[in-house]
This record gives C-alpha cells, sequence and structure tokens, in this order.
C-alpha cells in the first residue's frame, strides 16, 4: 500500500508502509515550515515477543536510532502523531516521552459510565435507579453511543418525572449478544430449558448470524472453563480471562455460572460445540438444530 496523502502536507503511515517513514521524515514540507505525520498502529512498539519478525525488529531499530541522531530536525520540520493500540516502554516510546507528549486514552469504568448517563437521565428530568443504570451497562455494553441510543428509547418512553425499571430495559433496548449469552447460560445452569431455547430463538430472530452464535458461546464456556481453573488454582481470575478495567464487574458474573457446571461439563460442552461447528461445515447436521440439542442435554443433566 502506498502512502495516503490528504494533501501534500499530510502524511499517512501504517504497518504496511512503516519502512517509508524515515524517508518521509526528510521530505521537505511543501509551501509551509512543517508537514502532518500520523503513523497509526505500525508495530514499532510492540513487544518482541508478540512478533517474530526480523525485517521488522531490524527495521525498529534503524527507526530509534535515526529518531535518537535526528530529534531535533524531525520536530522542526514536522509534526510526527503516533497513534497505537498498545505501546510497549521501548527506547523510541522513551524518546517522544521525552521530546513530546504522551497521551493515554483509557476506556470508562462502568461506574464512569453510569455517572454521564445519569447526567443525562436527569437533564430530561427521568429517574432511573443506579441499579437499573448497572443493568443497562451490562445488558447493552459499555459504547457510549449505543448507551445514549438506548437511554433516549427509555427517556422518551418514561416521559418528564416518569422513572425507567429494569422491566423497561428488557422491553425496550437492544442488548448485546455477550449479555444475552449470559442470560441464555444462567437458564442452562438453572436447568431452564424453555428459557434457554427462547433466548436462542430469540437472538436468531434478532438477525443474530448462527454462526456468531455459537462461536460466541463457545468463548463464553471457554471463559467459564479458565475461571474454574482460576478458582481452583487461586489464581486471579481477571487476569486469567485478560479482562480490561472496564469489564471487572463480569468477574463476579463468570464465578457464579462457572459454580453451575463440573470442570468435566464445562469441557464436554466446549467439545461438542466444537464438533458441532465441523458437522455442520460438512452438513451432517443442521447448527441451530445441533444447538438445540446441546442445550436441552445440558438442561437435563
Amino acid at each position: 500500500m502506498e502512502n495516503s496523502f490528504c494533501g501534500i502536507n499530510y502524511i499517512q503511515i501504517d504497518e504496511t508502509n512503516v519502512g517509508e517513514l524515515i524517508a518521509d521524515l526528510e521530505t521537505p514540507a511543501f509551501g509551509y515550515k512543517k508537514k502532518l505525520v500520523i503513523v497509526k498502529n505500525s508495530g514499532l512498539f510492540q513487544k518482541e515477543g508478540k512478533r517474530q519478525n526480523t525485517t521488522l525488529k531490524e527495521l525498529k531499530e534503524k527507526i530509534i536510532t535515526y529518531f535518537q541522531e535526528n530529534i531535533n530536525e524531525i520536530n522542526e520540520y514536522n509534526i510526527v502523531v503516533f497513534i497505537e493500540q498498545e505501546a510497549e516502554k521501548n527506547d523510541l516510546y522513551k524518546l517522544i516521552e521525552k521530546n513530546g507528549k504522551v497521551c493515554t486514552f483509557e476506556k470508562q469504568t462502568p461506574s464512569q459510565i453510569a455517572s454521564r448517563l445519569k447526567a443525562i437521565y436527569n437533564g430530561y428530568k427521568v429517574n432511573i435507579e443506579d441499579s437499573t443504570l448497572k443493568y443497562l451497562i451490562e445488558s447493552c455494553g459499555t459504547s457510549m453511543q449505543e448507551l445514549i441510543n438506548e437511554s433516549r428509547k427509555l427517556i422518551e418512553y418514561a416521559g418528564e418525572n416518569g422513572t425507567v425499571s429494569k422491566e423497561d430495559v428488557d422491553l425496550l433496548c437492544i442488548k448485546e449478544v455477550n449479555a444475552v449469552i449470559f442470560t441464555l447460560t444462567d437458564s442452562l445452569g438453572k436447568k431452564n430449558i424453555k428459557e434457554a431455547l427462547n433466548t436462542l430463538q430469540n437472538l436468531i430472530y434478532n438477525k443474530e448470524p448462527i454462526q456468531k452464535i455459537l462461536i460466541t458461546l463457545y468463548n463464553h464456556f471457554k471463559k467459564l472453563y479458565f475461571t474454574k481453573l482460576a478458582i481452583e488454582e487461586k489464581k486471579d481470575v481477571a487476569q486469567v480471562l485478560n479482562l480490561k478495567p472496564n469489564q471487572l464487574f463480569l468477574v463476579s458474573k463468570y464465578k457464579m455460572q462457572a459454580g453451575y457446571f463440573t470442570k468435566q461439563e464445562l469441557k464436554n460442552i466446549l467439545d461438542e460445540l466444537i464438533l458441532l461447528d465441523r458437522n455442520s461445515k460438512i452438513g451432517i447436521i443442521d447448527l441451530n438444530l445441533g444447538l438445540e440439542a446441546i442445550l436441552a442435554k445440558y438442561c437435563s443433566t
């Protein structure tokens, strides 16, 4: 991929063309003193263990050396912005930290999100309990835009001086598929076959692809299995599941649901979901029917 120019003095760099970074920095700006160089997800700040790529390692060392030797010239003729999902504090990071500015944008915690949502509801003079806000976030995810969209419906439904209830959230809101999988697993753990199958059919009715449902269900039970192992081995569940700070509220839910099953049952469910995926792809069984059979089996045992 070649550099994308949004104006002759605006250069975009990513992992595919990061080898051109030095040449771009050395190219003079046209008509202005400085040019803007955006370097996004370049791989320059990844840990060595994550990528066994000799070429990238050599390139990283070359770029670090170039920055170390030419930092004043780079600052004089360029505005360089690095945007990374994860950044190891390597020599390049430390050089940028010393000569520029590093900004970290952390995802909001559920309590911070709830506080912002509460202000929105108060602005429309609509009441909502903290427990209902927590349920809304657990059901619809932590995307602020999605939560605002769902809140608009709830606020309109409740009206001025009205109160939003948990039942209103269930009635009006589009729930995140992961939240619905939690509900399905609760029904499965409580041996409620009717509710488990209804939850599955509601997902399908809401146009969730059946393959996505299978993958999400598999990933959920894998986390329950790892939770079971972490509890047995007295390890930190959040660390084992690699949960982010805004996901820590899920720990208690994973622990509770892991308690519904034995370690062997969880392993069996994972094996059966893998087998179902294979058999559905070669036409032995319908994926929807296979999922219903697995849910029925573990609701009856």
